[in-house]
């Protein structure tokens, strides 16, 4: 809390939030304001929802110091940022950015609200740094459906790879310190977003489908990445770790077409080639659209393209142990406050995770993980309200909010069944 306790005016609000991250951090089931507020001791859960609401803070200057305490302790000058979006499946249609759409999280489009990621991978670890919620363009072109959950009027329809070229720009004006961003097809393919990172001069091993044409012979002719690969010859094919992974390295064969492509503008001074992975088991290929500014070498380009991965492990870290994907927010103000206090747990556990210097030479431990470190956190310092009062009273406050609910869910429908 300390790296953005300033933020806050009021010592009430600063308070509500050192407790808010607590209780996201805390062993309980479900991470909503009643059970944080409960978990905190309140008496209702009136302080925590005032935060999400209309307490006066900036969550995009808790983001920004969020972001360089993160970066000041696993920084590198090589480090990789990476952009990915995800998914929450959600109800109705008031919810900010709900519409039926396709998300990953379910593999298919049903109703849901996604966010646009930028994930951090520096020396010690990785973790989130910045998040966007995605506006559909059927929500930007009504404006009154914008307003009605608090959507800023300036705020118009950008496409994922432009809000992820939004935070990027932003973390590199911040001076955040990276040498390399990576990203799935879905931004790979956007010619845009490849060249709004070469003018910031960070190269990139993007993915991209297997129908994208790849230029070649200085941009005469294009090329399916699919053909490409099937006339490689056998001895191009080396084979490399991308990582380790939990059931030991990540072995694929790689072939590296080095300075053939040249995404129609050979004139920038940097190096373009293409990158294309098979799984050694089932033979799957993966194809990446490379460039660096300066002569990179073929290990570098596939510990890049290996590292996107832990932007997947950050989802799940910060879904399974802070909640982030159990807000029950509807507002644009509140879905970003909720969201950048639970990067601040998850940073917590990052953070903590990198200084885990393990200086035992016992070889049966593995480093501590980010899931261990917040059991221990829940063991010897979040200490559990067990006052029995307590607990029933909070019982007796949902049942009576469920039954007030409840009520107005019957009344809603019955007027709409009476009506001629």
């Amino acid at each position: 809390m300390g790296c953005f306790a300033g933020r806050f005016a009021w010592v009430e609000p600063r308070r509500a939030a050192g407790q808010f991250v607590t209780g996201l951090l805390a062993d309980i089931e479900v991470k909503t304001c009643w059970q944080l507020a409960e978990q905190a001791g309140h008496a209702r859960p009136d302080a925590m929802q005032r935060l999400l609401y209309r307490a006066v803070w900036d969550a995009d200057a808790v983001r920004d110091d969020l972001r360089q305490l993160i970066t000041a302790r696993i920084g590198a000058p090589d480090a990789v940022l990476i952009v990915d979006d995800t998914g929450d499946l959600k109800k109705g249609t008031h919810t900010v950015g709900v519409q039926r759409q396709y998300t990953g999280t379910a593999g298919r489009i049903e109703n849901s609200q996604v966010g646009v990621f930028l994930g951090y991978a520096g020396v010690d670890g990785h973790t989130l740094i910045d998040r966007r919620v995605y506006l559909p363009a059927a929500w930007t072109d009504d404006r009154d459906r914008c307003r009605a959950a608090g959507v800023p009027d300036d705020i118009e329809f950008a496409t994922k790879p432009e809000l992820a070229a939004e935070m990027i720009t932003a973390a590199l004006d911040a001076g955040v310190p990276a040498g390399w961003a990576t990203a799935d097809e879905a931004y790979g393919n956007s010619s845009v977003f490849r060249a709004g990172l070469r003018e910031h001069e960070i190269g990139y091993v993007l993915a991209v489908s297997r129908s994208h044409l790849v230029p070649l012979d200085g941009g005469k002719t294009r090329v399916r990445a699919d053909r490409i690969a099937a006339d490689l010859p056998v001895t191009v094919w080396q084979r490399r770790s991308a990582g380790a992974g939990s059931k030991g390295p990540r072995f694929y064969d790689w072939a590296w077409l080095d300075d053939v492509c040249t995404d129609a503008d050979p004139d920038d001074g940097g190096r373009h080639s293409l990158l294309i992975r098979k799984n050694t088991a089932t033979g799957e290929l993966a194809f990446y659209r490379c460039w660096a500014p300066r002569a990179a070498t073929l290990a570098q380009l596939v510990r890049i393209a290996g590292i996107r991965w832990s932007v997947e492990e950050a989802f799940q870290a910060a879904k399974s142990q802070v909640g982030l994907d159990q807000h029950q927010v509807r507002r644009w103000d509140s879905w970003h406050r909720f969201t950048t206090l639970a990067l601040a747990a998850l940073a917590v556990l990052a953070i903590s995770a990198a200084d885990a210097t393990d200086d035992s030479t016992d070889s049966r431990l593995i480093k501590l993980t980010v899931n261990e470190i917040r059991r221990l956190i829940n063991a010897c310092l979040i200490r559990p309200i067990t006052d029995l009062a307590h607990r029933l009273h909070w019982s007796a406050w949902r049942r009576r909010h469920q039954a007030r609910a409840r009520q107005a869910h019957y009344t809603r429908r019955l007027n709409l069944e009476l009506q001629p």
